[in-house]
């Protein structure tokens, strides 16, 4: 596996992470065997980057990741988050989100339990997963940054925050990466983000790289879904929505199968293929997948395919907004 730097700090992890959300929530059935067996799999091939979150579960992603991970510290690179709250799962299973909070006294607080639940002594990785609007970013960060002397943190970012945030944040303490979303039907980032980063020498975590699943192929009606599956209440995955996307994948789903390879694998190397600072973090609960999008890595695209591609799926071409409108309120901000 290709090794990749995020930030001019030095953080070194593998070309392509593992995102572990779906391992235990948001898209359907759970299995923590197969889970922890995939988390396995992929140290031994040599994805070293994992990322969690505290509101994953909530609560219980990390404290799978700190089993699968357990004897094995030193392979592994983590990445965790705070600053969206959950309430703990009710008897029906529904856990709402309660609010975002940037708080210095919260982020201290949310380490530590972060830290438990993982069983480790520090975190390499620690992002704010949402930027509290109420609280200064001079303060978070600065709360942050007592996390990286205090030695319970090595490396400090931020998830879906807009340009100016980040620039604030970067003057308290360095930011060494930002996480947003960033794939072929979702390519925001290019237009501010991404030369701003590249200016300040912060490297691009990509989450969700294959649309959801929607660009795998695999999709083929929301109906599909299980009754827990986040994906019913995305605009993307809804009504005219879903057929105009469809047409989009299917595109995707034809160059590929020209080429020899899987959607998702041509998904995956065209994001690669946009720069050395891009670290793309495809989430899977399975092996088979896993092997999958590790082998993107070796899939050249060309010139000639890169504008084919970029023809098909031209900018802005995904119908629908990729959250709820009540969740789209906390991006960019």
């Amino acid at each position: 596996m290709e090794l990749r730097k995020l930030g001019s700090q030095g953080l070194i992890v593998s070309a392509q992470g593992l995102g572990c959300m779906g391992m235990s929530d948001f898209y359907g059935r759970r299995d923590e065997t197969e889970s922890i067996a995939t988390i396995h799999r992929a140290l031994d091939v040599g994805v070293t980057f994992l990322d969690t979150a505290d509101m994953y579960g909530p609560f219980t992603n990390e404290e799978l990741v700190g089993k699968a991970i357990k004897g094995r510290r030193n392979k592994v690179v983590v990445a965790t988050k705070f600053g969206i709250m959950r309430s703990p799962p009710a008897k029906d299973g529904s856990a709402p989100i309660t609010g975002i909070s940037g708080r210095p006294e919260y982020v201290r607080s949310a380490c530590d339990a972060s830290l438990k639940r993982l069983g480790v002594d520090h975190i390499d990785l620690y992002y704010q997963h949402r930027v509290d609007s109420e609280v200064p970013i001079e303060e978070t960060v600065g709360a942050m940054a007592d996390l990286v002397t205090a030695g319970k943190v090595c490396y400090i970012g931020l998830s879906e925050a807009g340009v100016q945030t980040i620039r604030r944040a970067h003057a308290i303490h360095p930011i060494t990466a930002l996480q947003s979303e960033y794939s072929l039907w979702t390519r925001d980032p290019e237009d501010e983000v991404l030369p701003a980063l590249r200016e300040l020498g912060i490297g691009f975590v990509a989450y969700s790289p294959l649309g959801r699943g929607f660009l795998t192929g695999q999709i083929k009606s929301p109906d599909d879904f299980t009754a827990d599956d986040y994906r019913r209440n995305s605009p993307r995955f809804q009504g005219e929505n879903f057929t105009k996307n469809m047409k989009l994948a299917e595109q995707v789903i034809a160059i590929a199968e020209r080429k020899g390879i899987t959607p998702g694998q041509l998904a995956l190397a065209w994001l690669l293929a946009q720069g050395n600072d891009i670290v793309p973090i495809p989430g899977t609960k399975r092996r088979k997948y896993l092997d999958e999008n590790i082998s993107a890595g070796t899939v050249a695209v060309s010139e000639a395919e890169m504008s084919e591609i970029a023809e098909a799926l031209p900018k802005g071409a995904a119908a629908g907004g990729r959250y709820p409108e009540a969740m789209m309120a906390f991006i960019n901000r």
